[in-house]
């Protein structure tokens, strides 16, 4: 396997666990056992899961985009969907928050993510679209 599709299951991996931590801290918001200052906790979040997925997606994209890779642009997709998927369940949960708790990054964490992940998904669909060139010889 090439290095391009480590790093596109890398991504993936990413997006599977920013999605993860963002509905489990929604989830313990709905009923808060200790007191939890909630906008630092999502921007850690952001910075361990989101942005260090999308600039691996964006590597595994950009070392595959001159021949195109349907497994990694399948993954890219994935990754899309997956975050997708996660940001619109976060999205419910948002009238289950305990009302001291459902601050500006809160309610927009997840709509801002929702709207991420459809460029996301349209790399991934460039990839699969994406043809390989003809090698050129030189003699």
């Amino acid at each position: 396997m090439a290095v391009e599709k480590y790093i596109a299951v890398a991504s993936l991996g990413l997006f599977i666990m920013f999605g993860g931590e963002i509905n489990t801290f929604y989830r313990y918001l709905t009923n808060p056992q200790y007191e939890v200052e909630p906008e630092p906790q999502i921007l850690m979040y952001i910075s361990i899961g989101a942005a260090p997925a999308m600039s691996v997606a964006g590597t595994a994209f950009l070392l595959s985009k001159r021949y195109g890779s349907r497994f990694v642009g399948a993954t890219i997709i994935a990754g899309g969907v997956v975050m997708l998927v996660s940001m619109y369940v976060a999205y419910l949960q948002i009238p289950q928050i305990d009302k001291n708790y459902v601050v500006y990054a809160v309610q927009t964490v997840p709509l801002l993510f929702m709207a991420v992940s459809i460029p996301i998904i349209g790399i991934g669909a460039w990839l699969l679209r994406t043809r390989p060139r003809p090698k050129k010889e030189f003699f």
